[in-house]
């Protein structure tokens, strides 16, 4: 018979694997586009159930026939528009200048910062020309939902079009709520950002697929073969125990199938596990979306849309609401 062999489980993309700082996820980079409106959204994942839709991409095998796919529910509570980051570029890049925040902020906000009891600065006073970008400063609203938490999480969003007209957004839309209908359409492709289920402080056969050795073996069995030469530093990719989890992770072009206001259509029988039942907006994605029940995923615009994906969403002629008890 021929050796079994597993391939390396732990990327060399993505180094050192220790544990994200925050659970509110980075982005990096932000799509174009000409509308001047929010490109992103967030919201707490929920957990999975599986559909029937009728096939409508172009090149498939089971075109027009009714398959069955894998979805990931996420709540998605209306966002505020606290406030908004103004930025001026110098030769080392963009900087933040200044920050205006709304004249009415929630209560639960001073749990995240302390609460200015006046707003000097004014979206009046600012001279947009003097400034290179904005981008909004947006609150979610985890007390709508059922995950028994109060404290929001705060982070800027990229917003679309000039300037101008991304100034025009943010001041006539501050302390306002933005929906995710607003934001997205079904059949979009999303890029999804979170951090994952963190799983600890795991060995090398786990966290890397080393291969156990056989019964004969002196030493331990559960590591490396070799740690490499006598003398010298230690290679930086030999398999080694470590943190195992709990990493930002970005997943490109997730299909958005459903968006709809109408939670009972989704809820099974005695609620998501780990999480309840759902009480606001939600969005149906395609497959697995990184992360626990209850982590926020933030979803942006689509950075390299996959050309082969319909813009329009399929059909649904079925939704399992079985229990996941």
């Amino acid at each position: 018979m021929p050796t079994k062999r597993s391939p390396r489980k732990g990327s060399m993309q993505v180094w050192p694997r220790k544990r994200a700082k925050s659970e509110i996820p980075r982005v990096r980079s932000w799509a174009e586009s000409k509308e001047a409106k929010p490109l992103g959204f967030a919201g707490y994942k929920a957990g999975m159930t599986h559909i029937f839709i009728t096939d409508n991409r172009p090149n498939s095998l089971t075109k027009g026939e009714d398959i069955r796919f894998p979805v990931t529910v996420i709540e998605c509570p209306p966002m505020k528009i606290i406030g908004f980051t103004l930025y001026k570029k110098d030769p080392y890049g963009l900087h933040a200048s200044s920050q205006i925040l709304s004249d009415k902020l929630d209560k639960e906000l001073a749990k995240n910062f302390p609460l200015p009891k006046n707003n000097k600065k004014k979206a009046a006073d600012i001279k947009i020309d003097e400034h290179a970008d904005l981008k909004l400063l947006v609150q979610t609203q985890p007390k709508l939902t059922n995950i028994g938490k109060k404290k929001p999480e705060v982070f800027e969003l990229g917003i679309g079009g000039d300037l101008n007209a991304k100034f025009e957004f943010a001041k006539n839309n501050l302390g306002k709520e933005v929906k995710i209908e607003d934001v997205f359409k079904e059949g979009a492709l999303v890029d999804t950002h979170a951090i994952t289920k963190g799983k600890g402080f795991q060995g090398p056969v786990k966290r890397f697929g080393v291969a156990i050795r056989q019964h004969k073996s002196e030493k331990t069995k559960r590591g490396p073969g070799s740690l490499g030469p006598w003398h010298g530093p230690l290679n930086y990719r030999v398999s080694h125990a470590g943190q195992m989890g709990y990493h930002q992770r970005v997943d490109y072009n997730k299909w958005l199938l459903k968006i709809s206001n109408k939670p009972e259509e989704i809820n099974p029988k005695g609620g998501f596990l780990r999480y309840g039942v759902v009480k606001n907006n939600y969005v149906l994605v395609k497959g697995s979306v990184q992360g626990p029940a209850k982590r926020m995923i933030k979803f942006i615009q689509a950075v390299r849309p996959d050309k082969r994906v319909p813009s329009e969403a399929p059909a649904i002629s079925y939704t399992s609401l079985e229990s996941k008890q």
